[in-house]
């Protein structure tokens, strides 16, 4: 049957952005908020210099959407709350993940940029990725590259700040950007180099400029890196006899065990005494065999080397020219 919903809407026509978020204004507000809200979060030691230094800077950028910031030196903590003028419901959570970057030593300025809209943080935590701890130093620094150059290549790509300290691994962008840098960052750590992301992001980067392969499978185009797992392939310790043999209906006698060939070659019947005795000369018969090796490889040193017959007929030819 005919829908009775369907009607025509001339506002809504193709050049509209349905996908564009607008800026949240005072206007659009509908007054104070009923009750505060706060977050709090603990910095190490070594940041409370550069947070006390850089904290007028933090305060300003955060009164602009009404949010209270203070710092505690003696707990070693910072808090942000809501306030009265507080107008902009998602501001205390961008202010929250400001404290967070600026704990997990981002650079005031650049933490700062989380306040704007279209832009969020994932903070990685990738010590728990890997047990060893060097070959974690050497996965971590994999990300890094030689003199920064991987991660300014993934900072590009991906169009976000990444930083790499400690345990964990600060990303700034749009949420594109960060699933993107967050699956690298996985994946370097289960021991798959970077290079082979960094060369996929770079041909999808190329193939977005296309506007005729908007609307088709890129599969074809990426690379398929396959799996080489040679050091870990299996070897048999028994490799057994698969030559044809004769069938018999009998099933193969059993194998001896330890105490059968004990009694075999009645060591079984000896007492405590005599089987140390055993056990000794078996020991000293090894080490003879082993000492009288070892002499015949030391004569091997002196014997001289045998001198061809036709060597000495040429010597005495020449001389005797």
């Amino acid at each position: 049957m005919p829908s009775t919903h369907k009607k025509e809407k001339p506002w809504d026509t193709d050049d509209i952005d349905k996908w564009k978020v607008d800026p949240f204004t005072k206007d659009e507000s509908s007054g104070p908020f009923l009750e505060e809200s706060s977050f709090m979060t603990l910095f190490p030691k070594y940041r409370e210099r550069y947070l006390r230094d850089s904290w007028p800077l933090i305060t300003k950028a955060l009164d602009k959407h009404g949010i209270n910031a203070v710092l505690d030196l003696v707990e070693g903590s910072m808090t942000v709350k809501t306030t009265r003028k507080t107008f902009d419901p998602a501001a205390i959570l961008n202010a929250r993940d400001l404290i967070k970057l600026l704990a997990r030593s981002v650079p005031a300025p650049q933490a700062i940029k989380i306040l704007e809209d279209g832009m969020a943080c994932d903070i990685i935590k990738i010590r728990s990725m890997v047990r060893n701890k060097e070959r974690f130093v050497k996965r971590r620094q994999r990300i890094l590259g030689q003199n920064g150059t991987t991660l300014k290549a993934l900072e590009l790509l991906t169009q976000t700040y990444i930083l790499v300290h400690g345990n964990t691994v600060s990303v700034m962008g749009p949420f594109k950007g960060l699933k993107e840098v967050r699956r690298v960052v996985e994946d370097t750590m289960n021991n798959v180099h970077p290079i082979y992301m960094i060369k996929e992001l770079m041909i999808k980067r190329e193939l977005a400029k296309d506007p005729a392969l908007a609307h088709e499978d890129w599969s074809r185009y990426l690379p398929n890196f396959k799996k080489r797992t040679l050091s870990k392939r299996r070897v048999p310790h028994v490799v057994n006899d698969k030559t044809k043999k004769t069938y018999t209906p009998f099933p193969p006698a059993p194998e001896k065990s330890k105490v059968d060939l004990q009694i075999e070659s009645g060591e079984y019947f000896l007492g405590k005494e005599a089987k140390q005795r055993v056990a000794e000369q078996e020991r000293a018969e090894k080490a003879k065999q082993k000492k009288e090796e070892k002499k015949r490889e030391r004569e091997k040193e002196y014997v001289p080397p045998e001198e061809s017959t036709d060597k000495k007929a040429k010597k005495r030819k020449t001389s005797s020219e």
